[in-house]
């Protein structure tokens, strides 16, 4: 006679399953990845050992006043360079065994396990990759992308970006300022704005910045300095509504945005034609053939990047910094 251990209701009825895949609990909305990886910001390089580009950092000395016969100056004066960037790695794998697939076939599978797991390897290298984004780019053995750490930096006069120093050279170095409080929450980041915003532009008919990304609790803080505008609206009698749905606020006219990885205390004004996120044609989220080894009963599934951040200009580039 059988050990019974479940109760006859049990062994008698099936788990209701809801739903057709798993509910995601752990993956954020990536909004500065989302921005980076569409557009003119998203720069396909097609081949090359590192990412270069020229750029231009001095002006010609020789220009002058001079008098009718007066000899001019006929020296060579080298105003151009170049920025180099080495390229990142990032991969990751997916492992089904034959087990998993004999299980999940059939009336026994709750949902597709296979292409399950590579939408989570997917969503797992977009969740590293903006990690990256907002990282200085020392973690792993400085294996990690150049992050806005990097090249947004906090202290803008030290260290070297794209092969050049920032000690050395002023022309390479980003905005930044301070929008700590005076006396309340926040009193000073409208004018630390205005004031980067601004020092980004480097004059009214220049290049603006396009957009800019800080923390939640910093977006909330904007937010609460705005002049309030409110109007209760009601579908129905027993119903008002006194808050307005907005994909993103606004400052001077560029959307803002907030990300779960940005470091604490930070806004970037960024601009989609300084700030790019290159990567190598043909590995932007590259999937292989499975491979099957020859001692497993499994198949191994790869899914590689090749990428990083890189600018071409970062003083059109600003971090407003201890934003309390």
């Amino acid at each position: 006679m059988a050990n019974p251990n479940v109760g006859q209701t049990v062994a008698s009825t099936w788990k209701a399953v809801v739903g057709t895949k798993p509910e995601d609990n752990i993956f954020d909305d990536y909004w500065l990845l989302d921005r980076l990886s569409k557009g003119k910001a998203f720069l396909s390089v097609n081949g090359g050992r590192t990412v270069n580009g020229a750029v231009e950092y001095a002006v010609n000395s020789t220009v002058k006043s001079y008098s009718d016969t007066e000899t001019l100056d006929t020296t060579r004066i080298d105003v151009f360079d170049e920025f180099e960037y080495a390229w990142k790695e990032y991969a990751g794998t997916v492992v089904m065994s034959e087990l998993e697939r004999a299980k999940n076939q059939g009336t026994g599978g709750k949902f597709a396990l296979l292409p399950a797991k590579l939408a989570n390897l997917q969503s797992t290298m977009r969740k590293v990759l903006n990690e990256g984004i907002f990282s200085d780019g020392t973690g792993n053995s400085s294996k990690d992308i150049g992050g806005l750490q990097h090249i947004v930096a906090s202290s803008p006069t030290s260290g070297t970006v794209g092969g050049i120093n920032r000690a050395t050279f002023s022309f390479w170095r980003n905005q930044q300022s301070s929008g700590a409080q005076s006396s309340s929450a926040f009193d000073n980041l409208r004018s630390t704005m205005r004031s980067v915003y601004n020092s980004c532009a480097s004059g009214v008919n220049s290049k603006q910045p396009t957009y800019f990304v800080t923390t939640q609790t910093v977006y909330e803080g904007y937010e609460s300095l705005l002049t309030a505008n409110e109007q209760v609206t009601s579908k129905t009698p027993e119903q008002g509504d006194a808050g307005f749905k907005n994909s993103y606020l606004t400052f001077k006219g560029i959307p803002g945005g907030y990300d779960a990885d940005c470091p604490s205390g930070l806004l970037y004004f960024l601009n989609t034609d300084n700030l790019k996120l290159a990567y190598q044609k043909g590995y932007w989220m590259k999937g292989f053939p499975s491979v099957d080894p020859a001692n497993q009963t499994v198949e191994v599934f790869k899914v590689m990047t090749i990428a990083n951040l890189i600018s071409n200009n970062p003083r059109r580039l600003g971090a407003i910094t201890a934003i309390t």
